[in-house]
Parts: structure tokens; C-alpha cells; sequence
């Protein structure tokens, strides 16, 4: 699953959202397993969202870019104190898609797949494309796959570094999360 040879295609429709500082900031912010950030989580969403719906002929620069910024909330989630009045589990992706809008324009694909990830955590967030559902199931695919330490297996598959540790991927140098 985790062929990497198409990186510059997928490259063709996240780029611009990869280069802007908020979403690099994503590199800071720890996710499901310590040494995965939210920015290394997304990435993964995102790249096997695109491979999924571009093979299913649905429309995989949406899932690309939804898939990235599927958790674009922008704080320590593990920190409470970071997003006092936040239950994060039920409401990140609202604060996702409020950073996403006021930094990017959006179609309504991409709004439906940040917003309606976690169904059926939020049940009231329906998927109202088959986009939406081939996002918030990788998303669940590739958290289960850090939970229980699957992601290095899979990203080395073909190379020793996963390419979104590339250079080319971080414009400037972060530290990384965990």
C-alpha cells in the first residue's frame, strides 16, 4: 500500500498546504504515539486517502488535501490547558475546519472531510461524499497502525527514511513530536 514512488503526483495537489507555516506546525504537536506527530499522522491520512480515491476514480485531490488537514486544530491535545472548553474528541474537527478556512480556500469536499472524520464518534457529522468515508477510514486505519506500532514497518517498506521526513517535505527545521 505504501508505494511511494507516486510522492510527486500526490506532491501536485498538497504542496502549497505543506509549505504554509500553520500546517508545518503540525510537526510540534504529538499524536495518537509518542514519535508520531499530527503533521506525520496527517500525511499518512492523507497520501493513502489520495491513493484509495484516485483508484475508485472519486476525487482524490480533495481526499489529498481534507485528508491533510483533517486534523489541523493546532494545539496540544493531551495538554488540557491548551484548548480550555475544547472536549477535543467530539469538537477538533470544527476547529480544524475554522483554521482551515481562515487560511486556505476549501471546496465543499474538503470542508465535508475535515468536519465529518470522526463519524460515528460525532454522529450529527455525516459523510455527505465518499471522500469523507475513505478519509475518516484511513484515519482510523492509520491510527490503529501507530497505536500498535505498524507505521515504521509500512513507511520503510521501500526506503530506510519515510519521505515525508525528506527535506524537501519541511521547509524549515522542527523538532520533532513525542
Amino acid at each position: 500500500m505504501w508505494n511511494f514512488k507516486y510522492k510527486n503526483q500526490y506532491l501536485n495537489y498538497v504542496s502549497d498546504l505543506m509549505q504554509d507555516t500553520a500546517v508545518q506546525s503540525m510537526r510540534l504537536l504529538p499524536q495518537h504515539r509518542a514519535g508520531v506527530s499530527c503533521y506525520h499522522h496527517s500525511v499518512l491520512v492523507s497520501y493513502a486517502s489520495w491513493r484509495v480515491c484516485d483508484w475508485l476514480g472519486l476525487d482524490a485531490r480533495a481526499a489529498a488535501r481534507g485528508g491533510l488537514l483533517h486534523d489541523f486544530y493546532l494545539y496540544n491535545w493531551r495538554d488540557a490547558a491548551s484548548h480550555p472548553g475544547i472536549r477535543h474528541g467530539s469538537q477538533h474537527p470544527e476547529v480544524a475546519l475554522r483554521n482551515a478556512r481562515a487560511r486556505f480556500s476549501l471546496t465543499w469536499r474538503e470542508e465535508d472531510i475535515i468536519l465529518s472524520h470522526m463519524f460515528p464518534y460525532t454522529p450529527t457529522k455525516v459523510y455527505r461524499c465518499l471522500e469523507s468515508a475513505v478519509v475518516s477510514t484511513m484515519d482510523k486505519l492509520c491510527a490503529a497502525a501507530e497505536l500498535v506500532g505498524l507505521v515504521p514497518l509500512l513507511t520503510r517498506f521501500r526506503r530506510e527514511t519515510p519521505f515525508w521526513l525528506d527535506a524537501d517535505w519541511a521547509p524549515t527545521p522542527l523538532r520533532k513530536a513525542g
